[in-house]
């Protein structure tokens, strides 16, 4: 998406502080979809941008990017405490957190959202392969046939095949499991009926 020339001060003003801080405490892929986020909140009309010191709105577009991708749990990697966050841009969290929360809010922005999630999270991310037929039916694109995955890939609808990138977990199955039975299974997961127009579960 192209900055509107009104906008475009705003954006040279703040990208920098974002590339600056992701790079120094996150990584590249917290700075790209921050930076993105910026560039969303710069053609929203009117921008939310106009109003406000950039050091603030810098601070809520990573707190949201972060809070998204769970950057404040400790399991993850990268992984930094929200108040630790709000203070290395010199806010109180609560004023770190508030700023995040307007943002999520005019965007629409929920947890799992496919549109903001790192690239390293998507295989990992629910909402990125749980797609509802219209007959009702829920299914998981990581687990049917490759040829399957193959055309939601092809039609943009997902982003990279899993076997290709190895980062879906394979399915839980018991050990102790009838050969037959599990056979019978894994033909069911591969001939399971797509039909209809498939979209995202809200």
């Amino acid at each position: 998406m192209g900055i509107p020339k009104s906008m475009q001060e705003k954006y040279d003003v703040i990208a920098p502080i974002i590339t600056e801080f992701c790079e120094k405490h996150l990584n590249s892929e917290y700075s790209a979809v921050s930076l993105l986020l910026l560039e969303k909140l710069c053609c929203k009309r009117p921008s939310p941008l106009i109003k406000g010191k950039p050091n603030t709105w810098a601070c809520g577009i990573v707190y949201a990017i972060g809070s998204t991708n769970f950057l404040f749990d400790k399991t993850q990697r990268p992984h930094m405490k929200a108040a630790e966050l709000a203070e290395k841009f010199g806010l109180s969290q609560s004023t770190a957190g508030s700023k995040a929360g307007e943002i999520l809010k005019l965007l629409k922005i929920t947890t799992f959202d496919p549109r903001w999630t790192l690239p390293s999270n998507l295989g990992d991310n629910p909402m990125v392969w749980m797609f509802e037929t219209k007959s009702g039916f829920i299914i998981d694109v990581r687990y049917v046939s490759r040829e399957i995955q193959e055309e939601f890939f092809n039609a943009g609808m997902i982003p990279f095949i899993p076997a290709d990138r190895q980062s879906a977990p394979p399915p839980q199955e018991d050990s102790n499991s009838d050969p037959e039975k599990t056979e019978r299974s894994k033909k069911k997961k591969e001939q399971y009926p797509i039909e209809g127009q498939l979209t995202f579960i809200d």
